[in-house]
């Protein structure tokens, strides 16, 4: 390709020049390069919800997902069904089976209301919690939020065959030529859709993996991400370390930071722990970088235009001028102003260097103070210099200038404990037995999930790109345990911020749970099974506790929080409602029959603020205007004269829906609303999930 490359350079004519370069960088697209493996047969989900009915997609509850009918008929309770690979007719009890939708079908989701916590009724801020299969969720997200999330945390299944968890955390399929295709195309999947959630002008997408996948899960993520700037940090996590049989014990895990348009990694006051070396206090101060090049492309013909001479007064206090950079054979002939020396770029063995910034650059920094000279050395002077990341320091205000040397460079007596830190972690606090696994036994009691991580790992990997957004918006939607929603929590305790959380989780149980509930009759989808799935006996008694401050049993948590020490007894001045991903048919919501069952989805998209809104009679009024959760909805269209009276004297109205089914009509409302994002219902909704499905499969 490089050779390809140089020959379009050749090119002269503009116009065929750039038609080559795209139909270049159209194979590109096409050829994998580096990671290759067989995307897996479409993943379903089960549709609790929908009846089973003459025609519908259908599987058996308990059974396996991929063993898939087509309803033909339904006779007194028995279906006969044919099996969508092939094969005989066979007929099952209707109670057996549930309608499940292939991802990529055209699915149309809706927010069941489950549950609210409110420890802070005079806040707006309210977090979410989705249980569902998170490549649904996604889709809803998308439509909800594409281009508006500042970060998203996961920490997904590590591929390990595990089954003691709640979490299909199996993902090697015996069938796959290529072990790893699986997990990988079940990652692509949803990152695909991930990434149009992420704001693209500063957002971070972090992930945490372990050794089983980290090497393909890097792979995957340049080839989906080639504009970001991707980092992998290594965290200890298990100071005791994880035993492997004939092999070393694992101790850490990685974390993929990847840095979407411009975002960057703020600057922290950290302790000692973060530093490379405890005892290494260069990160707390002004450091200067010599000017002179040195290993590589140090000699002048290397940089030939950086070979310059710099004039400095004879006593050695500062800098008279720079000169220009000089071709010639003899520097004699160069000739030093009055009273000064000329200064050279002359390396240690007297061989001709270069300079590391251009003459200009040089005088631009010299002015501002940002150069410093040393002593006379035999071949011309020790001088350094500030660079970039050093003058942020200064200009952002974590240094402060306490003066002036002789030769004009700043002093700064500032100590900053602020600084970004290495690719290696080892920090006490992120240990996931103490701060995890504990941590979460304290507050919902017996061992009700593994693995959970450190909630200081959370936060403090979220902190350094947020502390500097008090209004992000993160979502993790491999929510697990909650800790990322409990660390958010923390991270408004700490500094005041209204960061929102979105987590979405499934309802699965752990494969020991399902042999048991099997046994005793059970099915998916009855209550009982339900009771025991992650999102209901795990996370979200966890949001619950860490919010109010107890643990399931009602008894006050003990002990404080990191850093903060804010008791946990007193929980976290937050709100947060629970909702199931449920589905409708496109039909009545066009039909504008699922006005009710929409209503959570339009206040999401409103941006979640104050209490989600309830019809407690069920009946649908003409408008409506809810200027504390910042949206209206018109409903009947011979009431807009009134609703847009209503409207617009509520600047607080910043979001609108107009249930219309006239474009013409839509548009010429629109134009007398002074909301700045106004909506067509349902047309928006729909168009959304029907042109935005198939493409996420691909």
């Amino acid at each position: 390709m490089a050779e390809i490359h140089e020959l379009i350079d050749r090119v002269a004519e503009p116009e065929l020049k750039a038609q080559l370069q795209a139909a270049v960088d159209k194979l590109n697209q096409q050829k994998k390069f580096g990671l290759v493996f067989e995307e897996h047969l479409p993943e379903c989900t089960p549709l609790y919800e929908v009846p089973i009915q003459k025609g519908r997609m259908v599987t058996q509850k308990g059974g396996k997902s991929e063993d898939l009918f087509v309803v033909l008929t339904i006779i007194d309770g028995i279906a006969a069904c044919l099996p969508k690979r092939g094969g005989e007719v066979v007929k099952l009890p209707v109670a057996e089976l549930v309608s499940v939708a292939e991802f990529g079908d055209p699915i149309y989701p809706y927010l069941k209301p489950i549950d609210t916590v409110c420890n802070a009724p005079g806040s707006d801020l309210w977090h979410t919690l989705i249980e569902a299969d998170n490549y649904h969720a996604l889709q809803l997200l998308e439509y909800l939020y594409a281009e508006q999330v500042d970060c998203i945390y996961i920490d997904p299944p590590y591929n390990t065959g595990a089954k003691d968890w709640k979490y299909n955390n199996d993902y090697v399929d015996a069938n796959d030529m290529y072990r790893h295709s699986k997990w990988l195309s079940m990652m692509q999947k949803r990152l695909r859709i991930a990434k149009r959630l992420l704001n693209p002008q500063n957002s971070v997408l972090i992930i945490t993996i372990d050794e089983k996948e980290y090497l393909h899960l890097g792979c995957l993520l340049e080839e989906m991400f080639p504009k970001a700037r991707i980092q992998m940090i290594s965290t200890m996590i298990n100071p005791a370390g994880v035993s492997r049989h004939g092999a070393f014990a694992r101790v850490d895990e990685y974390i993929y930071i990847l840095q979407i348009g411009n975002s960057e990694a703020s600057r922290l006051e950290l302790h000692d722990e973060w530093r490379i070396r405890p005892d290494d206090k260069r990160a707390t101060r002004l450091r200067w970088n010599t000017l002179i090049r040195t290993g590589t492309n140090g000699l002048r013909s290397d940089r030939k235009n950086l070979f310059y001479p710099i004039f400095v007064y004879q006593d050695g206090d500062a800098i008279h001028s720079v000169g220009k950079p000089y071709y010639g054979n003899d520097r004699t002939e160069v000739k030093a102003p009055d009273g000064t020396v000329a200064i050279w770029p002359i390396r240690s063995n007297g061989d001709e260097g270069n300079w590391q910034i251009s003459h200009t650059v040089l005088w631009e920094l010299a002015q501002k103070g940002y150069v410093h000279l040393g002593r006379f050395t035999e071949n011309g002077m020790a001088i350094s210099y500030l660079k970039r990341g050093e003058i942020q320091k200064i200009e952002s205000g974590a240094f402060e200038i306490s003066g002036y040397a002789k030769d004009g460079s700043v002093i700064s007596n500032t100590e900053a404990m602020s600084l970004i830190p290495g690719t290696q972690w080892r920090i006490s606090s992120h240990d996931a037995t103490l701060n995890g696994t504990k941590l979460l036994q304290n507050i919902i009691g017996e061992k009700r999930f593994s693995f959970p991580k450190s909630l200081y790992a959370v936060a403090d990997v979220m902190r350094f790109f947020v502390l500097n957004k008090p209004h992000a918006l993160i979502v993790d939607f491999f929510a697990g345990s909650g800790t990322t929603l409990h660390a958010v929590n923390l991270l408004n305790a700490e500094d005041g911020g209204h960061r929102r959380c979105i987590l979405v989780t499934n309802n699965e149980v752990s494969a020991d749970e399902a042999k048991t509930l099997l046994a005793q009759g059970f099915q998916p989808g009855d209550e009982e099974w339900e009771r025991l799935g992650i999102a209901r006996y795990v996370t979200w008694p966890r949001t619950v506790c860490s919010i109010e401050g107890h643990d399931v049993n009602g008894q006050s948590l003990n002990g404080t929080y990191l850093r903060s020490d804010l008791p946990m007894s007193e929980g976290f001045s937050a709100n947060a409602a629970y909702f199931k991903l449920g589905f409708l048919e496109k039909t009545s919501v066009a039909l504008g029959l699922q006005f009710q069952k929409m209503l959570p989805t339009l206040w999401m998209k409103a941006g979640a603020i104050g209490p989600c809104p309830k019809l407690e009679d069920g009946e649908v009024p003409p408008m409506l205007v809810l200027p504390e959760n910042h949206f209206a909805v018109l409903t009947v269209e011979s009431a807009f004269e009134e609703f847009a009276a209503s409207v617009n004297v509520r600047p607080e109205i910043e979001t609108v829906y107009l249930i219309t089914d006239y474009e013409v009509g839509y548009r010429a409302m629109a134009k007398s609303l002074n909301a700045p994002r106004i909506y067509q219902l349902y047309r928006d909704y729909l168009d959304n999930f029907r042109i935005n499905t198939r493409r996420d499969v691909r």
